[in-house]
């Protein structure tokens, strides 16, 4: 069945009757350089009637993570495109025991299959996540692996660039530096040095528009106690992971001190990880990441759980354009969506990655009415930064 054909019977007969044959056939994987962050690795699958769908595994030991995309294509290989929670199921045993690199690799291959579902059903992917209750996504700033220069001026050097392409929200790092273990003296220079890097991007960007501070982690409970004071005059939109996800007793009793809202999640697995931590209070803003969760559907699903703890969510994800609009369409019908993460200022053609380009206008990325993502790779740009 060639794509003009398919698009025939789908005009012309109910889905199940003019798919019945259409099968997984192929996977292609797209490793595209990008900086000393990381790449970003790009899956693609093919069908036999000529679709292709796409999917982001970025930032996740690439070497182990293609190993275990190609391991799970193997449980795709010659079936149909609509087993996204057989696939789930199949797979689970060998995502649980492979860490990040394979839950990573399930959700991209996952993507995939919305991608394809939704072309061949000739409806935005976001149609298949219940419809859609905005036309546009809100995106921060994350300047944090943009920025080069790690002085405050630096960082209020990367900011201006993001409020001058439109943004209202600018997040960043500033505490990367700092050892997991250091004396007082030590923990204390780094710590007023993170400081002074989030209070020279508050005077770039103003008081107006909004300030998120991650903190990787680098503190524990009574530094983060501490930390959660000393940001109070940044009045911020939120304070992200001052401490460990686990014990999770020690994020809750930063997140009832704090005056600021708190947010994290980004590395937690499915429902059953988010769990705990929602019933915990850990946190005020929920942040699945669509790579890490387990895939659109996993977001969607602790989405709903955060939404009956009345928590919104923030999905993370400072990947490439295919984890943002991945992570958009589900975004679009979310009730409790807040905001959306976007890696500002990496390289300077990450929009020409996809065709049509990536655009966003003030911030905001239009949901698109195109079927599935709405978008191809740009096989030229792919091929002249294609990692070596």
């Amino acid at each position: 069945m060639t794509r003009r054909e398919l698009a025939g019977a789908l005009l012309s007969a109910p889905l199940a009757a003019a798919l019945p044959n259409v099968t997984l056939t192929g996977l292609e994987i797209f490793r595209v350089n990008v900086n000393r962050r990381g790449d970003w690795v790009l899956a693609r699958l093919r069908t036999s009637a000529g679709l292709t769908g796409l999917g982001d595994a970025s930032h996740s030991r690439d070497e182990q993570t293609v190993k275990h995309l190609n391991q799970f294509f193997e449980i795709l290989r010659g079936r149909g495109l609509w087993e996204v929670e057989r696939f789930r199921q199949m797979a689970e045993p060998a995502v649980a025991a492979g860490g990040r690199p394979a839950v990573t690799a399930f959700s991209a291959l996952e993507q995939c299959l919305w991608d394809l579902q939704a072309q061949a059903a000739g409806v935005p992917a976001w149609a298949l996540f219940g419809g859609r209750i905005r036309d546009g996504i809100r995106n921060y700033a994350n300047i944090n692996r943009s920025t080069e220069d790690r002085s405050p001026e630096g960082f209020a050097r990367m900011a201006e660039r993001a409020v001058a392409a439109g943004f209202d929200a600018v997040k960043l790092a500033p505490f990367d530096d700092m050892p997991r273990q250091a004396d007082a003296a030590t923990a204390e220079k780094f710590t007023q040095l993170g400081i002074d890097r989030a209070a020279a991007v508050r005077r770039a960007i103003g008081p107006r528009r909004d300030l998120l501070i991650d903190v990787h982690n680098r503190f524990d409970l009574k530094g983060g106690l501490d930390l959660a004071r000393r940001f109070e005059p940044l009045n911020l939109f939120w304070l992200e992971e001052t401490t460990a996800a686990r014990p999770v007793e020690n994020l809750a009793a930063i997140n009832r001190a704090a005056k600021m809202p708190t947010a994290g999640g980004e590395t937690i697995r499915g429902v059953k990880g988010f769990l705990p931590y929602l019933a915990a209070q850990a946190v005020d803003i929920a942040m699945p990441d669509v790579k890490y969760c387990g895939g659109m559907l996993e977001l969607k699903k602790i989405a709903a759980l955060a939404e009956a703890a009345g928590i919104p969510v923030s999905p993370h994800g400072p990947a490439s354009p295919i984890g943002n609009i991945a992570a958009a369409q589900v975004c679009a019908g979310m009730p409790n969506f807040l905001i959306l993460e976007f890696s500002f200022g990496e390289v300077p053609w990450r929009a020409e990655l996809i065709d049509p380009p990536e655009a966003l206008e003030n911030g905001i990325l239009k949901v698109t009415d195109r079927p599935g993502f709405g978008v191809k790779l740009n096989e030229k740009t792919v091929r002249r930064y294609a990692a070596s």
